[in-house]
């Protein structure tokens, strides 16, 4: 089962630790550099599943978490003692999310997040190479039309499916989003 609330945390090592615990989509904020861009997607995420925020137990990760709160209110909120975070094979000590014991993320996100059924998307990759957002002459800039279009942001060929399907974008809104991208496009030549 998968959880149905998209996960904001700081960076790729958490998200890949997240990942090996439990079944989650994240959107990383790349540390405190959170820009409207990140909070519009944060935003949209709420809006769509539900966001927990789950930033590392230290003076960034909670200005972090005050900025995504205070621009996106409503947020569910995970935390991990920072006991549970520290990484204690390093003679430095570091701290933070991606260093948790698995069973320690779980157990910091088990009260806060809700199980979806299964996968609903019903976009297939066949979908994105008939739309010519794969390969080929301006699929990038397709992509760039598409993700502004549905707020789900610029994503690369092998991101898009992933996204449209962690923002559970239908197989409509897509095909509604794509007849603008090509009327956009049939415009500007």
């Amino acid at each position: 089962m998968k959880i149905k609330e998209i996960i904001v945390v700081e960076g790729k090592d958490d998200t890949a630790k997240i990942n090996q615990a439990l079944d989650a989509d994240t959107i990383e904020t790349n540390g405190s550099a959170v820009n409207k861009e990140i909070l519009k997607r944060i935003k949209h995420a709420k809006d769509k599943r539900g966001v927990i925020i789950f930033t590392d137990p230290d003076y960034p990760g909670e200005r972090i978490r005050h900025i995504v709160d205070k621009a996106v209110p409503g947020c569910k909120h995970a935390f991990l003692p920072r006991e549970k975070a520290m990484d204690k094979h390093s003679k430095t000590k570091s701290l933070g999310i991606e260093h948790a014991a698995l069973v320690d993320i779980r157990n910091a996100l088990a009260s806060v997040y809700e199980l979806t059924e299964g996968d609903n998307s019903e976009i297939q990759k066949e979908d994105l190479i008939a739309h010519g957002l794969i390969g080929g002459s301006g699929a990038g800039k397709r992509r760039e039309k598409l993700g502004n279009i549905l707020q789900i942001g610029h994503t690369n060929g092998k991101q898009l499916l992933k996204r449209l399907t962690m923002f559970q974008i239908t197989k409509s809104e897509f095909e509604e989003a794509m007849t603008q991208v090509l009327q956009e496009e049939k415009n500007d030549s």
